[in-house]
């Protein structure tokens, strides 16, 4: 991980306050990196999946993240998710680049944040299967879909999600475009950011970036 403090003053008050903000990147070049900030958990249903660096073509630096469920096990409405261990933010810019490697019942995936814990959080999602993009809130592990787009895209590539989150405006964001944008106020509070997939999806990510906003 590297880490970057923005010392760029954004606003001035008639206190004199100079608001930054401050920037996290995770490459996911080394298995140190993934131990050492992340948290693998699959909520409610199913076995832990496997997350690992690997080579990966087109990504970055030539490695990237990949999640393996189980598909024996990991089915329905099982989310995959991973969790920062040290990263609390409530208004952001996150994204991360996506590729979908296989998955019979789902593929692609996405990213969550607000996240009080695996059963509870926002997360935005790709599925090249459905040719769609939405926005969800996940509360007590059950999903609610706040907004969805029609995406069709190459699954074999990696693809740019991004979402930026204010007060209560959500903006997401596909390979640079702005697909939704939705008000909701359901979580409210600084929590953890992280990765999502569903059910067998078993899929790639590179060049996680954070930006938490004053």
């Amino acid at each position: 991980m590297f880490k970057r403090g923005v010392g760029v003053v954004l606003v001035f008050c008639w206190l004199g306050l100079a608001l930054a903000a401050e920037e996290f990147f995770f490459p996911f070049n080394e298995p140190e990196e993934l131990n050492s900030f992340w948290a693998a958990q699959t909520a409610r249903c199913g076995t832990l999946s496997d997350w690992e660096i690997v080579p990966a073509p087109g990504a970055s630096v030539g490695k990237a993240l990949i999640v393996r469920p189980n598909p024996a096990t990991n089915y329905g409405s099982c989310f995959n998710v991973l969790l920062s261990r040290d990263i609390s933010a409530k208004d952001l810019v996150l994204e991360v680049k996506v590729k979908a490697v296989k998955g019979r019942e789902d593929q692609g995936g996405g990213l969550l944040w607000r996240a009080k814990d695996a059963d509870n959080y926002y997360v935005v999602r790709w599925n090249p299967l459905e040719d769609n993009f939405r926005l969800y809130y996940v509360k007590r592990g059950r999903r609610k879909m706040l907004a969805s787009a029609y995406c069709k895209a190459d699954p074999h590539v990696f693809h740019l999600i991004r979402v930026e989150h204010r007060g209560e405006v959500i903006r997401c964001f596909f390979d640079g475009k702005l697909l939704l944008e939705k008000k909701d106020r359901t979580f409210s509070a600084a929590d953890q950011i992280g990765l999502w997939t569903k059910a067998d999806a078993e899929t790639l990510f590179d060049d996680l970036r954070v930006k938490i906003l004053p």
